[in-house]
């Protein structure tokens, strides 16, 4: 296993990775990446500061003879995504990432790798620390929190920034220029039970969804993945149907922006009937198995002995529960009519766990329609209302709407096919980038997103492709040597 991913090339882009790769920064848990990110500005000498929302930005003057060029705003956010495999002992708040060259790729051992949007932040470190790059006036700002919820970018103010040109490094798919993104908004919901004593003759079971491949909830939602906490509540209410099934506990997904992969319930069975569940069980796998074949053929669904719970979930609110998971939307509810191959609008019911009289759902819906978006949210909540759940939506944002005149655009446009000889694809994404956010605050920002090829984000199979960092490295420069003038 070859970790020495500092030797790659571009030299100065992946020693940075690596550095920051070394550095715990999982949303939430940023202090120490600011703390490198600020001690980093000051080895540059250059103007870098934090903000009051945990931003940091760093202003780079132009070097000589770029001094009339429009001012660029770099941007990146600082914190990962942290999945990894069940079987993998790591603490993301502590634990150093343990990247490694495979092929043609850079990943990490069984856990998410960071790339999104370590790579990004690695090339502004670069740019940001070089003594001979060809540039007109720099901006650097690296937002906090945005795996979470943006929060970052929502609590940056405005007349902060001073740029004219913002370049989000954060897309994930090198050759491709993206000039809008979905907006998204956040479902809570939050459903009580009684906890029960366990009736007598029941035997308890623990089932388990596992070996699904998972990723982003935006950009691989078209990839119709299943979704664990899905094939989990199907799983269960037949099996309360057919055999009476209580459930004692749920646990299921992870993040609010990935596919759930796995998701585990402890419940009990007469003990009379064991035998014929246990077959049942074995029937769905296949059949899930088969549902899934060329999408996600690891899957698995399994049921074992487990020790036995101290109470079950009330009948009342288990069937509640289970209908109304059942009911809810998931995945990819509307193509873009005007962009083919585009998702317009879709849902991922990322969370469902139950705790101490309490089951707490959350979904991330995404639309570039906010009308659409609105109207998916009413259907939830109508779903989870019936149920007799509390929904609570939160962290609201509008879309970024695509401006086809962009200047940058057509510089950017020429620079790859400069360098490349062909046009680069020009692309909206169906995931939340910042540009969103930031363009409502700052609405006369020429923007742009683009980046190197990362596959899997947000997953413990994330990797992102070797010669894909050196193009975009190249693309970067090519780009901030060649900005309009003012």
């Amino acid at each position: 296993m070859d970790k020495n991913i500092a030797a790659l090339a571009p030299h100065e882009v992946w020693k940075q990775f690596a550095a920051l790769c070394a550095i715990p920064r999982p949303s939430g848990h940023e202090t120490a990446v600011r703390d490198y990110l600020i001690a980093q500005g000051n080895s540059f000498g250059i103007e870098c500061f934090a903000d009051e929302a945990g931003n940091v930005i760093m202003r780079k003057p132009a070097t000589p003879g770029m001094e009339d060029r429009k001012g660029i705003i770099l941007q990146a956010h600082m914190d990962m995504v942290p999945q990894k495999n069940n079987d993998k002992t790591f603490d993301f708040t502590k634990d150093p990432i343990e990247a490694y060259i495979d092929g043609e790729w850079v990943t990490a051992n069984g856990t998410t790798l960071g790339a999104d949007n370590g790579m990004g932040l690695a090339a502004i470190l670069a740019v940001m620390g070089s003594k001979t790059l060809k540039h007109g006036p720099l901006e650097a700002l690296i937002t906090a929190s945005e795996e979470t919820g943006m929060d970052g970018a929502f609590g940056l103010k405005p007349g902060v920034l001073q740029g004219d040109i913002l370049l989000n490094l954060d897309s994930e798919a090198e050759g491709e220029l993206y000039v809008g993104c979905a907006g998204g908004l956040d479902l809570n919901v939050s459903l009580t039970y009684k906890e029960e004593a366990v009736p007598a003759g029941l035997k308890p079971v623990k089932i388990e969804v596992k070996g699904l491949l998972g990723g982003h909830s935006g950009i691989e939602i078209i990839l119709e993945r299943g979704n664990a906490n899905k094939i989990m509540a199907r799983l269960l209410l037949h099996a309360q149907k057919e055999f009476g099934l209580r459930l004692a506990s749920i646990d299921g997904g992870g993040l609010r922006n990935a596919i759930p992969r796995e998701a585990t319930a402890v419940a009990l069975i007469p003990q009379e009937k064991l035998q014929t569940f246990g077959e049942m069980v074995k029937t769905f796998d296949t059949l899930i198995r088969a549902e899934l074949k060329g999408v996600d053929d690891g899957v698995t669904v399994t049921a074992g002995d487990t020790s036995m719970p101290a109470s079950v979930m009330d009948t009342e609110s288990q069937n509640r529960l289970l209908n109304a998971v059942q009911g809810c939307p998931n995945g990819v509810i509307r193509m873009s009519p005007s962009m083919p191959g585009l998702v317009q609008t879709s849902t991922n019911l990322a969370r469902v766990v139950s705790e101490n009289g309490t089951v707490r759902m959350q979904a991330l819906l995404r639309s570039s329609v906010d009308s659409e978006k609105e109207y998916l949210a009413e259907t939830m909540t109508s779903v989870f209302t019936l149920a007799g759940a509390v929904v609570t939506p939160s962290g609201g944002y509008s879309g970024w709407n695509p401006n086809m005149d962009s200047p940058i655009l057509k510089t950017m446009t020429e620079s790859y096919e400069a360098l490349y000889g062909r046009k680069p694809a020009v692309m909206a994404i169906h995931a939340g980038l910042e540009c969103g956010i930031l363009g409502g605050k700052y609405p006369n920002l020429d923007m742009i997103s683009f980046g190197p090829t990362i596959r899997y984000p947000h997953s413990p199979d994330e990797k992102t492709e070797i010669a894909s960092v050196g193009k975009f490295w190249d693309y970067l420069l090519h780009t901030l040597s060649h900005v309009p003038q003012r």
